[in-house]
């Protein structure tokens, strides 16, 4: 009997404006045509989509491939898992109403097969500065929401576009790498401190892939990014492995 596979994939950054988009996106159609047929579940830990805006009746264009792939791979039976990171944070229903993707929210704790894991996105969690911080919150105002949606799509994807470009420079981007700084980092500290047994913690956000063995015997991954890397984590019921995933 086959076992179970569980993915987790974050940072793809799907619509980015560079000039190796659609071969960022070719990458990530082929890994999810390569999902076998015993796969049980695929997480999306955020930032899918280098900027994600929804209106009532309007989505961004383009991504025609890959969400059609999705809605398909949920009609074969496999469960979709979307955390919202901080390019695609205004996820407000078409992701569950028309693809039949559920969304969660950071730090979600679930057992898999007898391991407990602790997912999301990773930004935000442990210490975050405070510009950070006012950011997320204005990002997560209602008031503010509202003011955006009543401009004209064209204008609000305009600046949602021009705003996500400058903040992948600014946190990773091929001009700006960041440097993990392993025990001393947040999100280490962050699962360290975790007042819950864990066995595997995965988040992205950083773009720079991690594995660290935590105090207390279990383990955190940070995940790459798709733009200048294809990491993923793979977990089949018994270990978790992270590799690459290798273009055919």
């Amino acid at each position: 009997m086959l076992k179970n596979l569980y993915y987790f994939v974050s940072d793809v950054h799907l619509g980015l404006r560079a000039s190796d988009a659609s071969q960022v996106e070719k990458r990530f159609m082929g890994f999810l045509n390569s999902l076998p047929e015993n796969t049980r579940a695929l997480y999306l830990l955020g930032d899918i989509f280098d900027f994600w805006y929804e209106y009532k009746y309007v989505i961004p264009r383009g991504h025609t491939r890959v969400l059609g792939k999705l809605a398909e791979l949920r009609d074969k039976g496999i469960d979709i898992y979307f955390f919202r990171g901080n390019h695609d944070i205004w996820a407000y229903g078409y992701f569950e109403k028309e693809l039949g993707i559920k969304v969660l929210q950071q730090p979600y704790v679930v057992d898999i097969e007898g391991q407990t894991f602790c997912l999301g996105h990773g930004d935000g969690l442990g210490y975050t500065p405070l510009g950070f911080r006012i950011i997320r919150w204005i990002f997560n105002n209602r008031v503010i929401q509202a003011l955006f949606s009543s401009l004209h799509p064209r204008i609000a994807f305009s600046l949602g576009y021009n705003w996500s470009k400058h903040s992948r420079l600014a946190s990773g981007g091929k001009k700006s790498q960041y440097i993990f700084r392993g025990e001393d980092e947040p999100i280490y500290k962050y699962a360290s401190s975790f007042p819950e047994k864990v066995d595997h913690f995965i988040f992205g956000h950083f773009h720079t892939p991690v594995r660290m063995e935590l105090p207390s015997g279990g383990d955190m991954i940070v995940l790459g990014d798709w733009v200048n890397g294809c990491e993923y984590a793979l977990y089949d019921g018994e270990q978790l492995t992270f590799s690459r995933y290798e273009v055919v």
